[in-house]
Order: C-alpha cells, then structure tokens, then sequence
C-alpha cells in the first residue's frame, strides 16, 4: 500500500494546532511509516501596516487540510480521533477517498508560486475607488483604470487642478475606500 493525499476538515483556526498534534501522535504513537507531509495549505501576501510593507501567509482553503498518509485502520483512527478534527472530506465513513494526483500538483503549484512571488493581500478592480495615501499625489481620490499584478502596479485616473490624470501606483501607496 502507497501513501496517498486526503483532505482533512478541521475547525477554522485551529489548522496549525491540528497539525502539530497530528504530528505528536505519529511520533507518539510510532506510525511514521505510515504518514507523510501533514500541510496547510497556505501562500505568501504583502500588506501594508503602518506605512511599511509586511508579508503574511494566508489560507487558500480555511478550515481545510492535507494529510499524506497510508490508510490503514491506527492511521485512519489517530487522524479522526485528533481534537479539532472534524472529518475527511470524500468517500464514506470509516473509508475517505484521496484526492487526484493532479489535484495534488496543482495545490502545490500554488503553492510555490505564492512562496515565489507574494500576491497582495487586497485585490483591486478597475473601476473602484481609492484613496492615494503616500507620495506626490497623497491625499487624492482617484479611480482605477487597470491593474498589473505582476508588478502590483495601478494606473489610476486622478482628478488635478480640474484634469484627470493617469498616473502609475504601487499597491503600496493606496487604500479602498
């Protein structure tokens, strides 16, 4: 038997704390042969605090988890029996269903990519209002005309002596309003 990927619901919160005691009790209960990776599932974002730019994880799947593991009936239990374990999610009770192989890549993928090249943690739109909050333009509203997430570039149409202007903006240097 291989070692196969299962989704795990968790309580919403509580995913690190699940996965360290998972852990625990593989190293406790001597099942290492029988588990992989246990995985939160997360990618990295910039977002900006007090004027400086902070980078933060964030959750793709909240209340979601992945466990690499054989399924054999102490695996089975030590995960179920794990305090903030809700279910597997798939299959039936008593027998999950993993996930696919290319399900399992394209998590992954996301993954690096997010280690990679942290996304903003606010998503913009054009056509929504902000409010530029650093550099020569502070202080002006302005309207969204396209976004570059590649290089968290805005171009923002700003409303100057009775012109609008368009003008290039970091994420940085915006808030909604």
């Amino acid at each position: 038997m291989s070692k196969r990927w299962y989704v795990l619901h968790a309580r919403s919160g509580y995913e690190a704390k699940v996965k360290t005691a998972i852990e625990d009790a593989i190293a406790r209960e001597g099942l290492e042969d029988s588990f992989g990776e246990v995985m939160v599932p997360t990618e990295q974002v910039v977002e900006l605090k007090d004027g400086q730019k902070k980078t933060a994880e964030r959750k793709f799947f909240p209340g979601y988890m992945l466990v690499n593991m054989e399924l054999t009936e102490p695996s089975w239990l030590l995960v179920k029996n794990t305090n903030n374990v809700i279910d597997f999610i798939g299959g039936s009770s008593g027998k999950p269903s993993p996930i696919t192989a290319r399900e399992v890549d394209r998590i992954m993928a996301r993954v690096q990519e997010g280690a990679d090249k942290p996304k903003p943690k606010v998503a913009y739109q054009p056509g929504e209002e902000i409010l530029v909050i650093d550099g020569p333009f502070n202080e002006f509203n302005g309207t969204i005309q396209a976004v570059n997430y590649d290089k968290s570039i805005l171009t923002v149409e700003v409303l100057i002596f009775g012109r609008t202007t368009t003008v290039e903006l970091e994420f940085s240097q915006v808030e909604k309003t």
